[in-house]
């Protein structure tokens, strides 16, 4: 059960789910339990629903409903577009930022190809120019939107448009941007795109790839052919429709002033730790980031013992990607943005959703400023000069 002490700014790495969505949820676990494959009335409400739900998705993101594929999770989205990409691209290396999600980099790591990984500029995004000069000879291309640690977004419609030069296939990992800020899978000219529901108040255990109509596409998973032969295994229809009606409201969202509210509580609590706590910094491009997120670093204090102590306080927030939670390595991602590794171990991500509220936002960020205060007199200030990683 949810505690309602908890000020949750930890979106990042899920998000609630709306009443909504559990409302369209319900009927389908304890309702109509029928296979959608199957012919009879009950079934064929079943596969209407998925169908709705396929449409849902596909607006949220300005694509067509046939080019939407329900999966089991954002990983498995990344996983089944890129095994598709490595079996029809030629022998050319995979190229891949130094900042992808764990799905993508452990990806490319297991094939037998080689990887050109694209390393990126001190405020977080992809250095174009090195992109461009790794084109030739590649096979394929992943690069992701938004960045789940930092926020930064990628300038990802130049990206394509230097890949499509070079006649390169590209899928981008946009788990952590859809439901955050618009994004249209037809303008950016992508051929491949993952998503994930609980990143958007949808329920977990159930994602979507966009598939570019005309793609050549090899399915990961064989069986039934469900999802139109490309993810086979019955399909999980409470989840899906629980994605469409957290697809619809995300829509709705990004046209109102919901998107407008969480940046001024992120910048709020933002701001109150850059003025009022010393050491303060912070991580990645201020300008180009989602509305949503926060990464700081406070010098003199290891994260570890601030998540600790922010736990204690009723602030749940995390040092990094939540993939990677208890692994005492330093994020890759600041290491790739030139962030030296004790800073790195310094760094807490803060991410804000609509369930949040301005007095939580400023409440949290007073009980960050006491746990900073608190843990440096434990472990002495050992401040010396601090340096903010932004433009």
């Amino acid at each position: 059960m949810e505690n309602n002490l908890v000020i949750d700014l930890d979106a990042n790495a899920t998000t609630a789910m709306l009443p909504e969505v559990v409302d369209a949820m319900l009927p389908w676990l304890a309702g109509n339990h029928a296979n959608p494959s199957s012919s009879y009335k009950t079934a064929r409400l079943a596969r209407n629903a998925i169908n709705d739900s396929r449409a849902q998705v596909a607006e949220l993101i300005g694509a067509s409903p046939e080019e939407i594929v329900f999966t089991g999770s954002g990983t498995e989205s990344v996983n089944t577009a890129l095994y598709s990409l490595d079996k029809l691209a030629g022998e050319g290396a995979i190229l891949v930022s130094t900042i992808e999600h764990s799905a993508v980099l452990r990806f490319a790591e297991s094939r037998k190809r080689r990887v050109k990984y694209i390393p990126v500029h001190a405020d977080g995004i992809i250095d174009l120019d090195s992109f461009r000069e790794n084109c030739d000879g590649a096979g394929y291309v992943s690069l992701m939107l938004a960045n789940n640690e930092t926020g930064v977004i990628q300038p990802l419609s130049a990206a394509v448009e230097i890949a499509k030069k070079h006649s390169l296939p590209i899928h981008t990992d946009a788990i952590q941007a859809v439901g955050k800020i618009p994004v249209n899978a037809k303008d950016l000219g992508i051929d491949m795109l993952s998503i994930s529901a609980h990143k958007f108040h949808g329920p977990k255990g159930i994602g979507a790839i966009y598939i570019r109509n005309g793609l050549d596409f090899t399915a990961m998973i064989h069986g039934g052919g469900q999802e139109i032969n490309r993810r086979s295994g019955t399909e999980n229809t409470a989840a899906i429709v629980a994605m469409g009606a957290a697809a619809q409201l995300a829509k709705e969202s990004l046209e109102s002033a919901i998107p407008g509210r969480i940046k001024l509580m992120r910048d709020s609590f933002e701001n109150f730790l850059l003025e009022h706590v010393s050491g303060c910094g912070r991580n990645g491009n201020a300008d180009f980031r989602l509305p949503n997120t926060s990464h700081l670093s406070f010098a003199g204090c290891d994260s570890a013992g601030l998540l600790i102590l922010l736990d204690e306080s009723g602030v749940a927030c995390s040092a990094g990607s939540a993939c990677m939670s208890g692994k005492q390595k330093p994020s890759h991602v600041q290491l790739a943005m030139g962030i030296p590794e004790k800073s790195a171990k310094t760094s807490l991500r803060f991410s804000f959703s609509r369930i949040n509220s301005l007095d939580q936002a400023m409440e949290a960020a007073g009980k960050v400023k006491m746990a900073v205060e608190k843990l440096r007199s434990v472990q002495g200030s050992g401040l010396g000069p601090v340096v903010v990683y932004t433009d």
